[in-house]
């Protein structure tokens, strides 16, 4: 029976195609991103991205008005979502990477908030559904 379990757990891909998959996923500039700055920009919106002077470099700023705007991928930042997942090969490591984001997420939030900034946060499978993108943009017009 531990010869099955040994199967079902190995990865199917050599340590080596898993490195470079991984080094194909990028941090900044996703389609999520592009998609939420461009209707941004569309209504009128006018933002830094990255900017590194602000805790936690949110995707989106603007520091006139104090608006961050973080762009959560839902695997990364672990929404909840069926995009959710935690590999089946070096679970304890990656749970352990998960904690980490999620830990530095909330340190971030929280040094923001005290500055007295206003946080959205959208994560990537809403980033499809236009009403909540217009709420934002309600949501921010009333702060601008």
């Amino acid at each position: 029976m531990g010869w099955l379990v040994d199967l079902v757990m190995a990865d199917r891909v050599s340590e080596e195609q898993r490195s470079w998959n991984m080094s194909r996923i990028r941090g900044k500039n996703t389609k999520p991103e592009l998609i939420v700055r461009n209707f941004l920009y569309n209504h009128g919106f006018r933002y830094r991205i990255h900017n590194k002077s602000i805790p936690g470099c949110p995707d989106i700023s603007n520091q006139k008005y104090k608006i961050a705007i973080f762009v959560n991928g839902c695997y990364w930042h672990r929404h909840g979502c069926e995009k959710t997942t935690t590999p089946k090969s070096n679970t304890e490591f990656w749970e352990n990477k998960f904690s980490k984001n999620i830990e530095r997420d909330r340190n971030n939030h929280k040094l923001l908030i005290d500055s007295g900034w206003n946080i959205e946060i959208i994560w990537e499978c809403q980033v499809s559904d236009s009403d909540l993108l217009e709420k934002m943009a309600e949501s921010l017009k009333y702060n601008y």
